[in-house]
């Protein structure tokens, strides 16, 4: 047997991407390996809450009267709203910057199923 040091080698194919103006090295499957936070995407999750806690909270009765206070469109709110349904690790991934390559703010709004398995496939296609 040879005392002599081995090479092994890895290969990872990677990809490199503009998110946000910024460049994120992607894994296979998508993930941002640098944890690039969409933060587009993040604020809209936290709006998307805090909108919700007022409803809930009876400080708004109708979302005509958050976009009334937000002086935004009630359609947009309406479809904001809806990602308060997301699964709880889909919320928790778009936070932690983990959320899947082609997953927007424009593609979310556009519709996702609302059970979470749905979500799932949904978002990892």
């Amino acid at each position: 047997m040879s005392e002599a040091p081995q090479t092994l080698t890895v290969v990872i194919p990677l990809k490199v991407k503009r998110r946000g103006g910024r460049k994120a090295m992607l894994a296979p499957g998508g993930m941002a390996l640098n944890g690039q936070h969409d933060i587009t995407l993040i604020k809209a999750v936290a709006r998307a809450f805090r909108w919700r806690r007022m409803l809930e909270s009876g400080r708004y009765g109708t979302i005509d009267e958050i976009a009334a206070a937000e002086k935004i469109n009630d359609s947009y709110v309406s479809r904001v709203l809806r990602l308060t349904l997301l699964a709880p690790d889909i919320v928790e991934a778009i936070l932690d910057g983990r959320q899947p390559e082609g997953m927007t703010l424009p593609g979310l709004l556009k519709g996702v199923p609302v059970e979470w398995e749905g979500q799932r496939q949904s978002v990892s296609s």
